[in-house]
């Protein structure tokens, strides 16, 4: 059974100006995804309610954004398998203790179950203090993309010993909570959803200008890929149905929106990608818009934000039949649910798609009604509701 937070389960005895919350992120700014802004929303919406926040992180010289609060350095190393614009802290150093010590939290929010996690899991039940985890990331299905899948089920163990430390885990969806059971996790579980910006994820930014400069003919159906261009993302699967819609001489391009360490290679795959670049704000939206098909093949996801803001702009979904979109897409109505790794069935539902504009034109319109409901306000009150329960 999942709990669900709300404040109607009981006043709080504290208020939010009592909360302060001491937040622990393996990347909170230094680079871009959708994890961490949502940590950044999230922060802003505490402060916005008067809880104290100190966030504590690997920073570099020069992050993606600005973070959002206080900011606290750890000392961390780059990963190493040539990922190393991403860090890991090897632990809690002195400084940072004494840091923390300071600050003196009543929460302790852990983002991310790396060893800076648990050791601000350690430090927060020596000192009986509230810990909270949120997931953000399918860690263990990552192992697939890098050939080491008998290491899956061990990393699935270890990952459960780690959300058994804590008070409570938040989860994006239903279908997160069920994977997390399944691993034999007893914590209670509470719902921390995820949030669009509808002003800037609308039907209403659609530009076909926009589209011709990136060379797109108005008959090609616009096949998107949005996100950090990483191959655990399923960039392969990509690839793979990209060449399917050509066999079959389904008319489309696809567009990449975004950018990362496997660029060279999709674009060497699939030499006829549209390459929209790294967007950001309005152009986001803009880009996101003028697609006619979001395709989104990972697994990897918790709940899919990228997902969520095509939803949100009207355009349908032919996604990964897994955790994440199965919360948010409604099969044959917003878009298509796929086995993960059949391309035949996923090139199936893109030329459906591409073949019935009719069918391509409801699917976008019952995805932008259902995504209406998600706002970040409502949804970040969630975590906040949680805070104060546990500690009413």
């Amino acid at each position: 059974m999942v709990n669900r937070r709300n404040p109607r389960y009981g006043p709080a005895t504290m208020q939010p100006k009592d909360l302060r919350v001491a937040l622990f992120s393996g990347n909170y700014n230094y680079v871009r995804d959708g994890a961490n802004q949502a940590l950044n929303l999230l922060v802003g919406h505490l402060l916005a309610q008067g809880v104290t926040v100190r966030v504590y992180s690997p920073t570099v010289p020069q992050p993606a954004f600005p973070a959002t609060g206080d900011l606290v350095d750890v000392p961390a190393v780059p990963i190493p398998g040539g990922r190393g614009e991403y860090r890991i802290a090897r632990g809690l150093p002195a400084k940072v203790r004494r840091d923390l010590e300071a600050f003196a939290p009543n929460v302790v929010h852990v983002s991310a179950p790396d060893i800076l996690g648990h050791r601000a899991i350690s430090w927060a039940r020596a000192h009986g203090i509230t810990t909270v985890a949120s997931l953000h990331t399918r860690f263990e299905t990552y192992l697939r993309y890098y050939h080491l899948s008998a290491l899956e089920r061990p990393l699935e163990r270890l990952l459960a010993r780690f959300y058994g430390r804590v008070d409570t885990v938040l989860v994006p969806g239903d279908s997160m909570a069920q994977v997390l059971r399944g691993w034999g996790v007893t914590t209670p579980i509470g719902i921390w959803s995820r949030g669009v910006n509808h002003d800037r994820f609308s039907p209403a930014r659609r530009d076909m200008a926009w589209r011709r400069s990136l060379g797109v003919a108005d008959d090609e159906l616009a096949v998107g890929f949005v996100g950090r261009l990483v191959k655990e993302k399923g960039l392969d699967v990509f690839a793979d149905i990209a060449r399917a819609l050509t066999e079959r001489n389904v008319r489309h391009r696809v567009v990449v929106i975004g950018d990362g360490p496997a660029r060279d290679w999709f674009a060497k795959e699939v030499p006829d990608a549209a390459f929209a670049g790294f967007q950001r704000g309005d152009a986001l939206g803009r880009a996101v818009a003028s697609l006619d098909t979001f395709f989104n093949p990972s697994v990897t996801e918790t709940f899919g934000n990228v997902t969520l803001e095509a939803m949100a702009a009207a355009v349908p979904v032919v996604a990964a039949r897994a955790t994440g979109t199965t919360d948010l897409v409604e099969e044959g109505i917003t878009g298509f649910l796929v086995s993960p790794r059949d391309p035949a069935a996923y090139a199936d539902a893109i030329a459906r798609i591409a073949g019935d504009p009719a069918l391509r034109r409801s699917m976008g319109e019952a995805g932008h009604a259902r995504a209406a409901g998600y706002r970040w306000e409502a949804i970040n009150q969630a975590v906040l509701d949680t805070y104060l329960e546990l500690k009413g």
